[in-house]
């Protein structure tokens, strides 16, 4: 039997960022109102951004420039909305950010988009997005292991998801932490592993290899099996309320074993320079995705392979 979702109305921060963007173009295809937020920061090149920005206005999207850290950005803002997707983050470990960064956009950012959510009379659920980094060097575990960031985004990050929790504790308003799991795809981040290896590859350019990452274990997860598991949220806001969700591939690969796919792809060999290994840089990922099996029926597909190919697809459409 069908079961017809209700149409809501929808905010996603970090809107033009690789995964939010997705997610709001799926949320549209699905009927929904989207709002979107990104406050275009310069943190990887604007040309990307306005790339996804104008993906999402040509479908009709509406996109709103207004950073969360800023008291007045809810002004923008309506007040009926039924569900908020909170992307928008300082994101992975990166030697040109500081402390600062990650604080006032991952924590301060997300205690302000809280506050806008409680004049949200009509809200159903908050969803925030999450990161396998909070359970630290080793990320392979069930959601009611502890957490062991080794990061200064891994920590800001569990403290942004544990603001967001707090209020199903208190039953201010349902909320939900949906931890992702190294996503990859058209629209990944510039200095991310895929984007960079690819550019490299068609630029001739060395690939920048961390000393010892070759045999890091990853669950490579292409990022249209992530938003399955993001927007099947919708309508099982007491389902999830309160809980903690890993979303990602079982399937593992090492390092070298990416680089190997991006090579079969693109039919050439990548040349690598070592560089020294990045602090906190995790080990292993690979998702335990027993609840969100049960809970939203979750079921990754796609093959490392078919992502490649579609993230290569991309990149010679938009840059070459």
């Amino acid at each position: 039997m069908y079961y017809r979702i209700a149409l809501m109305k929808i905010l996603v921060t970090g809107a033009v960022g690789f995964i939010g963007s997705h997610t709001c173009e799926r949320l549209h295809k699905l009927g929904h109102e989207v709002v979107g937020l990104d406050n275009f920061n310069d943190y990887y090149s604007l040309t990307l951004k306005t790339l996804n920005e104008k993906a999402l206005l040509e479908k009709g999207i509406t996109v709103i420039k207004s950073d969360l850290r800023d008291p007045d950005f809810a002004e923008a803002l309506p007040k009926d909305i039924n569900y908020i997707f909170h992307f928008a983050a300082q994101p992975g470990i990166s030697a040109t950010s500081t402390f600062e960064d990650y604080f006032t956009n991952n924590i301060i950012a997300t205690k302000n988009l809280i506050d806008y959510a409680l004049q949200c009379k009509d809200l159903k659920l908050f969803v925030n997005i999450g990161t396998s980094s909070i359970y630290g060097l080793e990320a392979t575990f069930p959601e009611s292991v502890a957490p062991k960031p080794a990061s200064h985004y891994g920590v800001t990050k569990l403290t942004a998801e544990q603001l967001v929790l707090q209020k199903s504790r208190e039953q201010v308003f349902k909320s939900c932490s949906l931890r992702l799991y190294s996503v990859i795809g058209p629209r990944e981040r510039p200095e991310k592993m895929y984007t960079k290896l690819i550019a490299c590859a068609f630029n001739g350019e060395a690939f920048p290899l961390y000393e010892g990452s070759a045999s890091h274990l990853r669950s490579f997860t292409y990022v249209g099996d992530i938003v399955d598991g993001i927007v099947s949220v919708i309508g099982n806001d007491t389902k999830v309320d309160g809980e903690i969700i890993n979303l990602g591939t079982e399937v593992e690969h090492t390092t070298q074993e990416g680089i190997e796919a991006v090579e079969q792809v693109i039919g050439q060999s990548i040349t690598i320079n070592h560089v020294k290994a990045r602090v906190g840089d995790q080990l292993r990922t690979k998702a335990n995705i027993d609840k969100a099996r049960k809970l939203l029926n979750y079921n990754p597909q796609t093959t490392l392979l078919e992502g490649v190919k579609a993230q290569v697809d991309w990149y010679k459409a938009n840059f070459l």
